[in-house]
């Protein structure tokens, strides 16, 4: 038996992951999320504040702390948008290096989809069909087409919720004329995922990580739902979530906190996060959303076991 730390450097949020693997066997025995908000204060700059990177080292330290406690052998960590854009990205990396002695490595938009879909495939709950995968990051969404045997097409996009959130949310609540500027915008910057979704016409939307699990998390406390142990994809009538979009746009930071089920670290980016995916639904013919919760750190994990990419850790 071997015991695997996968670590992810979100923009908003950093993930600890240790999963127990031996033969035919593999057991969660750790998560961890913590909202480190790397991009905050400087992502629109190109860099990662001075009051970040100090959040971001204390976060690896007790990652460092709970892979210690659980004698865990192999590590392997990814770092995002936030850090692979910044001017000080790999700064910071050092610095994680040789303060707790893990290594990051920094992945491209089009890794990120990739791993992103191979969490998703790892569900072995995908449905029939090609289906549109969407995960909204602080800096970049990615956006994977395709089916249990593959990807069709993928492409990351550097247009995240802070930098959404950085560029359009003024204003409390978002006033139209920012949303009508954003849908624009959006139009020129994904030309490339509406053409695909004209090309390869999916039957579904696939929606991972923050945005989609509150949106999950509203609409089910709401419906007074309790979904079912063990399923990893949960479905989200479209009219559903238009109603939870309505509420979200016409409500102050203050009133959103009151909202059921959003938790606090997600209330600023919700909005413009909403927004986003309001735009790419308006491309699509789809009855629902379905929320996912694997992403980036379970393809992560199904890659370190398949290809055996882990580094030791002492």
């Amino acid at each position: 038996m071997a015991r695997i730390a996968v670590i992810d450097l979100g923009t908003n949020t950093f993930h600890l992951l240790i999963t127990e693997v031996g033969p035919d066997v593999m057991k969660t025995l750790y998560k961890e999320k913590i909202a480190v908000k790397i991009g905050q204060n400087g992502i629109s700059k190109g860099l990662i504040a001075k009051d970040a990177i100090k959040r971001a080292v204390q976060t690896l330290k007790i990652f460092k702390t709970i892979i210690d406690q659980f004698h865990v052998t192999h590590v392997n960590g990814v770092a995002t948008s936030a850090i692979r854009n910044a001017q000080n990205g790999h700064t910071l990396l050092d610095l994680i290096k040789e303060e707790t002695g893990i290594s990051i490595e920094i992945i491209s938009g089009e890794k990120e989809a990739a791993l992103i879909f191979e969490g998703v495939k790892s569900t072995n709950q995908m449905p029939l069909g090609i289906q549109l995968v969407m995960d909204i990051g602080g800096g970049s969404v990615e956006f994977v087409i395709g089916d249990a045997n593959g990807i069709k097409w993928s492409k990351s996009f550097e247009i995240g919720a802070q930098r959404l959130l950085d560029r359009y949310h003024q204003k409390d609540p978002i006033e139209q004329s920012s949303i009508d500027s954003m849908n624009e915008w959006l139009t020129e910057q994904l030309e490339d995922l509406i053409n695909a979704i004209k090309t390869h016409k999916p039957k579904g939307l696939i929606g991972c990580s923050g945005t989609f699990d509150t949106i999950k998390s509203v609409y089910t406390q709401e419906q007074k739902i309790t979904p079912p142990k063990g399923a990893e994809l949960f479905a989200i009538p479209l009219n559903a979530y238009q109603i939870i979009h309505k509420v979200l746009i016409s409500k102050t930071r203050a009133e959103r906190l009151d909202i059921p089920g959003l938790v606090s670290m997600r209330v600023d980016m919700i909005v413009v996060a909403s927004c986003l995916i309001h735009f790419v639904l308006e491309q699509l013919q789809i009855k629902e959303i379905t929320a996912c919760s694997f992403a980036l750190k379970e393809g992560l994990l199904s890659e370190s076991l398949d290809g055996n990419t882990f580094t030791d850790i002492k």
